[in-house]
């Protein structure tokens, strides 16, 4: 059977199909099926017509190497590359096989090898690289094959493709997990027997049966599950680049071959039990990693479908829907009440109300007229309207917010790239020592020259120093999820014990983010009022209306009513004619009155001022004691709002906040975060819109909650999934006692890996003593981490 893409025999076992013309066709790869999936969405599959049909015989280069030369047709590329100017694009891909810092150090230092490349930033916890080139000089084909040769494949990033990777990751440890803990219980039982059994009293051949019987459990161990750190080490080594799985793959294979060689020549000792521990644990660490950052990243990362899918352009005659990635510049559409905005451009309409809440933090809807400008994942409010496009894709307002978002995450701490450093060295310093043991043992006693070293090897194995860190966080991962509380990376736990700015949004933040009738005041009877108000406001479909559509169940019938844009409302019900709406509104009919303190929607009839409401996004209950309490600590609290000043500035007053900003964009924001760091600030940002996630990525930490927008979610530290300010707390005291854990975890392991080296170095520690040094010292680092479980 041949694959429907690229012709060539589908593997046996594979099975992988994509849907052509209502048929389903066998492809051999993943890699066949993204392409193929690419190009029929994209309407190329002319490709598929008119291609020669007779496969090639002898490819020049593989064929998921060949076909990455489709992503750089300029209509797949318009979805996932942004221009900056002067023949410079960015792209944000998706790369498989990142393990650790390493990876991303190895991808960095090969891309900026390649000449056109500007720059490429990998961001570790959510396996994505933004990468800049020069368009003229280089091709993204040729980008995404230089990540191949090095062993990593890269897709442009796509919605839920990293949880894709995630879930696909999370069963193959499963699985390796799985015959490493059954074939670890095996053979520790044949090692129980030979140690503290009747050892003595066995004979020759049965020693030598039960170590082949452990040679047959230990050896899945090492030819499957020990897999992911032979990858590491090989693509360490593809690069020159020294990382922990070079010294764990020299340890597991080299006690491996000499307990194999042991085991046939009757000679020496095995150390089958430890090898098939080693593995187990470090596999183990490895898992709790992964699980931390696919909960941490499950809310976030690739659920960045704010845009519709479909709109409505106009034809010479008529209308038709097409795929939103098929609109042009130029393209006149047609976006209905109660539907978002699919690409930028200027409103042909007359006036229009649209919701930009989600790009600008305003919570009172934009009123436009015609020939402004309206942005990509705005809400319609009012009736249909049309829009002639000029930006599509990645030249959008949002896609610009998003670059920005992306830009932020990308640039990597200066923490992590002093333990990166730091690893480099200890690694180095492990396979010298190594080297040196050998060299010595071999003029001195031959013999014992590889038993002391594979003890060296195995006694200074960084095994504990690479569980300090994850099993710790993982520990309080846990630990905040019971609280509600969602922890997306360790720059959590080194930022907390230095901040002193905390920058606050105001709408959804401060506020609960939902529009409530605080407070009325009726000068006639209220129950009529009550009427006549919701009889009104239910013509209207601004936010503000909501509440007070709900002030009696017998709304007043109004008819001729008219909706002032910007204003209010007006109608006619028992041949008296009402007005509902602005101050200014109501000012018109009644010059002299002057309304009582915030109360800022007002009904009257032609002759009186009948009430007044006080309607607004409510502050969180818990507002004023978290902000009295983060003072307490030393924290300075500065609110950042997109909303006007006559909004923000009454919150700022009735929390006790002194600093405060106002009608703020999302640069404007950026740029106060960057310029506070600049000046020694550590900043702390707590928001939940579109417009945050730049800043909440900039923040030295960041918080937002599990109602915020996706761009936020991604963009923040921490997620608050209990919606309450309170929990902040919880995270300072959380993450204070995990720095306190993952110190006490490094001290052990670099303190055991010193104090033991000489000892191995000198033959006093056999390789079996070596392996349960080892294998305590993993086991004391997870117990210690053990102890955030609790509260």
């Amino acid at each position: 059977m041949q694959c429907f893409h690229c012709l060539q025999p589908v593997p046996k076992g594979v099975d992988l199909t994509v849907s052509y013309k209502g048929e389903k066709h066998a492809v051999c790869c993943a890699g066949c099926q993204a392409v193929a999936n690419t190009i029929i969405q994209h309407n190329l599959d002319a490709y598929y017509q008119h291609r020669d049909e007779r496969p090639l015989e002898t490819p020049l280069l593989p064929d998921e190497l060949k076909q990455l030369s489709l992503y750089d047709h300029p209509d797949i590329q318009k979805e996932f590359i942004r221009d900056a100017g002067d023949n410079i694009q960015i792209a944000t891909l998706t790369v498989e096989n990142i393990t650790c810092g390493a990876c991303g150090w190895l991808i960095e230092q090969e891309l900026m090898r390649l000449s056109g490349i500007r720059k490429a930033v990998v961001n570790v916890s959510s396996r994505r690289l933004q990468v800049h080139w020069d368009d003229g000089a280089l091709k993204l084909s040729e980008i995404l094959q230089a990540l191949a040769r090095i062993g990593y494949k890269a897709l442009p990033f796509q919605p839920n493709e990293a949880e894709h990777q995630y879930e696909k990751q999370r069963k193959s440890y499963i699985k390796r997990l799985g015959v490493a803990g059954i074939a670890t219980m095996q053979v520790m039982m044949v090692a129980f027997g030979l140690y503290f059994g009747v050892g003595g009293d066995l004979s020759e051949s049965l020693q030598r049966f039960l170590w082949i019987v452990s040679l047959v459990f230990a050896t899945p161990v090492i030819l499957y599950s020990a897999q992911p750190f032979y990858a590491g080490a090989l693509r360490g080594l593809q690069a020159s680049k020294l990382n922990m799985d070079i010294p764990v793959s020299i340890a597991l294979l080299g006690a491996y071959s000499a307990s194999v060689y042991a085991t046939i020549t009757n000679t020496g000792e095995v150390y089958f039990e430890s090898i098939s521990m080693f593995t187990f644990f470090l596999l183990t660490g490895r898992f709790l990693e992964l699980l931390a950052k696919e909960r941490a990243l499950r809310f976030a990362t690739n659920r960045l479908t704010l845009l519709p899918k479909l709109a409505i352009r106009e034809t010479a005659d008529s209308t038709e829907e097409v795929a939103v990635r098929q609109l042009k510049v130029g393209d006149v559409i047609r976006v209905k009440p109660g539907e978002t905005l699919p690409a930028d451009g200027h409103l042909l309409s007359d006036k229009a109300q649209v919701d930009e809440s989600l790009l600008t933090g305003e919570s009172r809807p934009a009123v436009k007229v015609k020939g402004d400008k309206v942005v990509a994942g705005s809400l319609n409010q009012s009736s249909p309207i049309r829009v002639e496009v000029t930006e599509v894709a990645q030249q959008t307002v949002l896609a610009g917010i998003i670059a920005m978002q992306d830009a932020a995450l990308a640039d990597k701490p200066k923490v992590q790239q002093v333990i990166d450093k730091v690893a480099g060295y200890f690694i180095a310093g492990i396979l010298l020592t190594a080297t040196v043991t050998f060299l010595a043992w071999w003029f001195i006693n031959p013999e014992h020259a590889l038993w002391v070293t594979l003890a060296v090897l195995v006694a200074t194995c960084p095994c504990a120093l690479s569980l300090a860190a994850p099993t710790a966080l993982t520990g309080i991962i846990h630990r905040l999820n019971n609280d509600g509380i969602l922890l997306k990376n360790a720059d959590v736990i080194e930022s907390v014990k230095n901040l002193n700015t905390v920058f606050l949004d105001k709408t959804g933040t401060l506020t609960e983010g939902k529009f409530q009738l605080i407070t009325k005041l009726d000068h006639t009877n209220n129950t009529h009022n009550d009427a006549l108000a919701a009889g009104l406001e239910s013509h209207s479909e601004h936010p503000i209306a909501a509440p007070l559509k709900l002030l009696s169940e017998q709304p007043m019938a109004f008819n001729s009513v008219e909706n002032y844009q910007g204003l209010g409302l007006e109608g006619i019900a028992e041949g008296i004619r009402y007005r509902i709406g602005s101050r200014a509104f109501i000012q018109q009919w009644h010059p002299q009155y002057q309304p009582n303190g915030e109360h800022q929607v007002v009904l009257a009839n032609e002759s009186e001022v009948l009430a007044e409401y006080h309607v607004d996004d409510q502050l969180r209950p818990e507002a004023k004691e978290t902000i009295t309490t983060l003072q307490q600590q030393g924290y300075n609290p500065v609110i950042v709002s997109g909303d006007s000043k006559d909004r923000v500035e009454p919150v700022a007053h009735s929390l006790g906040i002194k600093e405060w900003h106002h009608d703020t964009k999302p640069e404007d924001k950026l740029s106060l975060i960057t310029d506070a760091q600049r000046n020694g600030h550590t900043v702390w940002m707590i928001g939940d819109g579109i417009n945050d996630s730049p800043v909440l990525a900039q923040a030295d930490l960041s918080m937002t909650f599990s109602n915020a927008s996706d761009l936020a979610q991604t963009s923040a530290d921490v997620i608050l999934m209990g919606e309450s300010l309170w929990q902040i707390e919880t995270v300072i005291k959380g993450a204070t006692k995990v720095r306190s854990i993952m110190r006490q975890n490094f001290i052990w392991a670099l303190l055991y890996n010193v104090s033991v080296l000489p000892f191995a170095a000198f033959g006093f520690v056999a390789p079996w003593a070596a392996a349960l040094g080892m294998s305590l010292s993993s086991l004391l680092v997870i117990a210690n981490s053990l102890r955030l479980y609790k509260k």
